[in-house]
C-alpha cells in the first residue's frame, strides 16, 4: 500500500510540476508583442519609454515588464505615438495628463509630488527624533536607590546563586 502511495505521489508531483511550467511559459509568452519600427532609433526610444512608465495596476512594475491589460493599452497607445513621430516629452506629458505623475517612475519635483520626494528623509528624521528622546530619557532615568535591609537581600541571592552554580 505504501509503495502504491509513493508511485501515486510521484506521478502527481510530476504532474503538478509540468502543468507549472506549461503555465509558466504562457504568462511569459503573453508579454511578447511583435512590433515593427521604420528605424532603430524608434524602437530604441520606444523601449526606452516602456521602461520609464510605471503600471498603474501593478505599481512595483514598469510597463514593459507588467502583463496587465492596462500595461498592454499603454504600450500599445506608446507604440503608435513613436510610430506618429511624437516625442518623448509630448508622450509623457500625454501619460501624465491622463493618468497623473505616478505614472512616471521618475515624476517631476513639483509641489503635488513633494512629499512623494521628501517623504522616505521626513519618515527618517521623525524616526531620528524619536530614537534620540528615548536615549536622553533613559539617560535621565536614575537607578533606584535600595534600602540597607533590600541590598543585604540582594547580596544573599546572588551569592546563594552562585554557590548553587559551583555545586551542579
Amino acid at each position: 500500500m505504501k509503495r502504491l502511495f509513493d508511485y501515486s505521489t510521484r506521478w502527481l508531483t510530476a504532474l503538478v510540476l509540468a502543468s507549472g511550467l506549461c503555465y509558466g511559459g504562457l504568462a511569459q509568452a503573453a508579454t511578447f508583442e511583435a512590433r515593427t519600427f521604420d528605424n532603430p532609433a524608434q524602437e530604441a526610444r520606444y523601449k526606452s519609454l516602456i521602461q520609464e512608465l510605471r503600471c498603474l495596476v501593478c505599481q512595483n512594475q514598469n510597463i514593459a515588464d507588467s502583463n496587465a491589460e492596462l500595461a498592454a493599452d499603454l504600450r500599445r497607445e506608446t507604440y503608435k505615438m513613436v510610430r506618429t513621430g511624437a516625442s518623448e516629452a509630448e508622450i509623457k506629458n500625454f501619460m501624465v495628463s491622463r493618468y497623473g505623475d505616478f505614472v512616471l517612475y521618475n515624476p517631476p519635483l513639483r509641489a503635488a509630488t513633494w512629499l512623494l520626494w521628501g517623504g522616505p528623509f521626513l519618515f527618517m528624521l521623525v524616526g531620528l527624533w524619536l530614537m534620540l528622546r528615548m536615549v536622553r530619557r533613559r539617560r535621565q532615568e536614575k537607578a533606584p536607590v535600595l534600602s540597607e535591609a533590600e541590598h543585604k537581600r540582594v547580596e544573599q541571592l546572588l551569592h546563594t546563586d552562585e554557590h548553587e552554580e559551583h555545586t551542579l
